[in-house]
């Protein structure tokens, strides 16, 4: 042997002893601080008025260290009750200066989930996001990819995803309790659409950083027409009803029929403007048969419109306010949003015995997050999951800007036969913002 070489056993030795010696941070390393089950997370909370808040008091079993809104007046109830968390306004300033987080949520207005996740997601940060997932459908796929790349435990804020009643509607479906179902009828008598640019310019609450609530977003003056609520209906900050109401009332249709991407989308809006979206819109998605289950039709109705009434439901009934009709070819389920399902006619249910639950109850949504944090099993409605069930609903938007009928491939992420309309699936930012 040579003198100068070294044995395989000098070398790992060597190595062995350099990592005793070697203590390297978690930010320069990348990837999420393993942390015990019993131990609690370190998380900073971006957007905490609204459901911001309810987010981070469901969370408040860890440590909160962070909290950050750009409007002080609004996050107020949050910083008065976590007094110890550091108060931020730029999400790009908290992330940068607390090393120690480990885990974020993201309850902004739908224009900066995307921005605010990304940049969480890329530090090895886990990630709790509201629903919808992001503002488009690019945005949507990348934070899809982003959370498998860097091995981040996710969640999209649609707890009723916990809820028994809606895993019991699943249950029903894979169960066969209505054989195969090849129509799905889901509506929300919402109307997050209309309303008109406003031209006046009153001065901005010293409270709020216009600016930061803008985000990617174009610019434009502050007018209380945007905040702190009333965004949804704003094509460059919201999604419109479909976006807001879809991610929780087509939830239980997208994973008990496993449908994933459509081959097709068509939408019938009503009068909208580039502004604001329709108050009422008809969105039809075909779906491709799936193993053993059927090709399948899901429309969605908004505002005014409602589904046609099955000749099942019993005289003198009405339909829901927002709901799930499930149309198999041995029996129809009614499955009312935040209720729950029942067979139809009402006669149906007398005797009826639910099928074994398969799917775990007493399962709190944000808890499941926290736990997978912790090493326990991934959530339900991860990533993976609702990346594919955003970008389906947004669709409908796409379809309705687009015109017509469209064809999709969603693989490939595009418009098939419109190539103009791949315009729509993902938008430009502002000078300053990247994703």
């Amino acid at each position: 042997m040579k003198k100068n070489m070294i044995t395989r056993r000098q070398f790992l030795g060597g190595a062995a002893a350099a990592a005793a010696f070697t203590i390297v941070p978690r930010h320069v390393l990348g990837g999420p601080r393993h942390v015990a089950p019993s131990e609690k997370l370190n998380i900073a909370c971006i957007g905490i008025g609204g459901m911001g808040g309810s987010d981070s008091s469901q969370v408040g079993t860890e440590t909160i260290v962070a909290l950050c809104d750009v409007d002080w007046k609004r996050g107020a109830g949050a910083f008065n009750k976590y007094p110890n968390a550091k108060k931020y306004r730029d999400f790009r300033k908290m992330l940068e200066k607390e090393k120690s987080v480990d885990a974020v949520t993201v309850s902004t207005p739908d224009n900066t989930h995307a921005v605010a996740a990304m940049m969480a997601i890329k530090m090895g940060k886990h990630v709790y996001c509201q629903k919808p997932l992001a503002h488009d459908i690019f945005e949507v796929r990348r934070l899809t990819e982003a959370a498998r790349k860097y091995k981040v435990m996710t969640q999209m804020g649609i707890q009723l995803h916990a809820e028994g009643y809606l895993r019991l509607v699943v249950e029903m479906i894979k169960s066969g309790v209505i054989g195969k179902v090849r129509r799905v009828d889901i509506w929300s008598g919402k109307n997050w659409g209309g309303g008109t640019k406003p031209t006046d310019t009153p001065p901005v609450p010293e409270t709020l950083d216009w600016d930061l609530w803008l985000g990617p977003a174009p610019w434009r003056p502050y007018h209380p027409v945007y905040v702190p609520s009333n965004w949804r209906r704003w094509w460059d900050f919201g999604t419109g009803t479909l976006g807001d109401m879809g991610c929780h009332i087509i939830d239980p249709a997208f994973w008990a029929l496993d449908l994933g991407y459509p081959t097709s989308v068509e939408a019938s809006p009503g009068e909208f403007n580039k502004e604001t979206y329709p108050k009422k819109t008809i969105v039809k998605w075909q779906f491709p048969a799936r193993g053993q289950l059927p090709p399948m039709t899901l429309t969605w109705y908004d505002g005014a419109n409602k589904p046609p009434r099955p000749k099942e439901l019993d005289e003198g009934r009405n339909l829901p306010g927002q709901g799930g009709l499930y149309y198999g070819d041995k029996g129809v389920i009614l499955a009312p949003h935040g209720g729950g399902p029942r067979l139809l006619p009402e006669s149906k249910m007398k005797g009826f015995k639910p099928p074994e639950p398969f799917l775990p109850r007493g399962v709190n949504h944000w808890q499941e997050w926290i736990s997978a944090c912790k090493g326990g099993p991934k959530p339900l409605a991860d990533f993976d999951y609702a990346g594919p069930l955003t970008e389906t609903i947004l669709l409908g938007n796409v379809a309705a800007l687009a015109g017509r009928k469209i064809k999709w491939n969603g693989p490939k992420l595009k418009v098939a036969d419109m190539p103009e309309a791949n315009k729509y699936l993902k938008r430009d930012y502002r000078q300053g913002w990247t994703l």
